[in-house]
């Protein structure tokens, strides 16, 4: 960690969140001191402090230690979702205290390993988690910061040493242009965030500019993608899935190489996507030098990551599909998903719109998506970092489907307090709960209720 040697304690300001807590979690095994600010406790934020980490949850400076505000020894680092004004981060900055964006933390520290990045608009989490869990599982000393929690570790950050990096590849405000990636990893370029990009050239640009990050380096792509590189797939690649079957909802396959034929592969993640993703981190991790027979077996044992097809309930009675999707081909993801391993059921999507310019720009294709469910309920759009934008609402998206040829058999806005009360009504045995907002509340209260019931 020699970029980082003269920095002996870090403060972080959005402490909590699925980035920063990772990162936190990192340099305070790295013998750091760490402490910080979130604005609500979460199950992240209480997992730190029983990790010796001092949070607090109020804006007041004052209760800071005093050793985060030596600006020589110093380093405050901010997630974006934090407001350029808000208090604390505005007196690091009149004390002259070094405040980055996590993005450059994670490129202070990609430096320090072999990184290996997973980058594109969908899937990078996923194909991230299963490249930790592969490389892991395969001996190598890696360390992973991941967007979402490994099932069975429970965790966003995987550690078994230093050797190597694996690391989510944000596009989001171009953050990914802070890393030193030695392999890397592009699932998909579909537009998105044109709120910070203005267009979909501008926004694919940034992915040909980080492609260009890895020149003389090893780069892989999804065979659909116009990039440079070696390419990953399902049809075509020099990565490429054969004899690909379905054994009860699993997927079996041999994955040819540009060096070898690794057989009697097994993923037991439902969805062509997922299939995808996971040929991809094994070709990642294939090109660092990890053993093939030994990636085969830890790729069997994948346990999956929260909220990407999740089963909430499973049983005779109801299916509760727990989800993040929130653009509009991640939901055709979940779609063929679901119809793959239940193809005669009707089936109920509760889906939560994330940001006014999102639901905007991508308004029909949403319709669209959604669409494809027998029934459909909105909750209201999550804002996030956003202020309400004029007449873009879930009812006009409601209003938009109800405009297609082919629409399903309910398409309504439900509000949070009736939203058991509607499933009930809906009487339908397989529901699927999709979003980025805070709707995953809203499913750990109905996953309690009903388990318990």
């Amino acid at each position: 960690m020699k970029e980082l040697e003269h920095i002996s304690h870090f403060y972080f300001i959005g402490i909590g969140g699925i980035g920063m807590s990772a990162l936190a979690r990192y340099l305070n095994e790295q013998g750091k001191k760490v402490a910080g600010y979130d604005r609500i406790i979460t199950k992240l934020s209480v997992k730190l402090e029983e990790e010796g980490i001092d949070i607090h949850y109020t804006d007041d400076f004052d209760k800071i230690p005093d050793g985060f505000k030596e600006i020589r020894t110093a380093q405050v680092v901010y997630t974006p979702a934090v407001p350029l004004d808000f208090g604390e981060l505005v007196r690091f900055r009149e004390s002259g205290i070094t405040t980055i964006k996590r993005a450059q933390l994670l490129g202070q520290i990609s430096r320090t390993m072999t990184c290996l990045a997973i980058a594109g608009t969908h899937g990078k989490t996923t194909t991230s988690a299963i490249l930790a869990h592969l490389l892991y599982k395969s001996d190598v000393k890696m360390t992973a910061f991941l967007g979402g929690i490994l099932e069975q570790y429970n965790t966003n950050y995987l550690c078994s040493g230093t050797d190597v990096m694996v690391v989510e590849a944000d596009e989001f405000d171009r953050s990914f242009m802070q890393l030193d990636p030695d392999i890397a990893g592009i699932t998909a370029m579909d537009a998105d965030h044109l709120d910070i990009y203005g267009d979909v050239a501008n926004f694919e640009k940034t992915f040909h500019d980080f492609a260009g990050l890895l020149e003389g380096k090893a780069l892989l792509v999804n065979e659909k993608l116009d990039l440079n590189g070696l390419k990953v797939g399902l049809e075509s690649g020099d990565y490429l899935t054969q004899n690909e079957v379905i054994v009860n909802g699993a997927y079996h396959f041999d994955l040819k190489t540009p060096k070898e034929i690794v057989k009697d592969c097994f993923l037991k993640l439902p969805g062509r996507h997922n299939l995808s993703n996971a040929v991809l981190a094994m070709a990642v991790a294939l090109e660092y030098g990890a053993n093939a027979e030994k990636l085969k077996l830890a790729l069997a044992s994948f346990p999956g990551v929260e909220r990407r097809f999740t089963y909430r309930i499973d049983t005779e009675k109801r299916v509760l599909i727990d989800d993040y999707a929130h653009h509009p081909t991640e939901i055709n993801a979940v779609y063929q998903a679901v119809t793959e391993m239940y193809p005669d059921e009707k089936k109920l999507v509760i889906f939560q719109p994330h940001l006014f310019s999102r639901t905007r720009d991508f308004m029909d294709d949403f319709a669209q998506a959604l669409s494809q469910f027998d029934k459909v309920a909105l909750l209201d759009i999550y804002p996030a970092r956003e202020l309400p934008i004029e007449g873009i609402s879930s009812e006009l998206l409601c209003k938009n489907m109800n405009a297609l040829e082919n629409t399903p058999e309910i398409i309504t806005v439900v509000e949070k307090l009736d939203l058991e009360e509607f499933i009930e009504e809906m009487d339908t045995r397989i529901i699927l709960m999709l979003g980025a907002g805070d709707i995953g509340v809203e499913i750990q209260k109905l996953t309690q209720k009903w388990i318990n019931a």
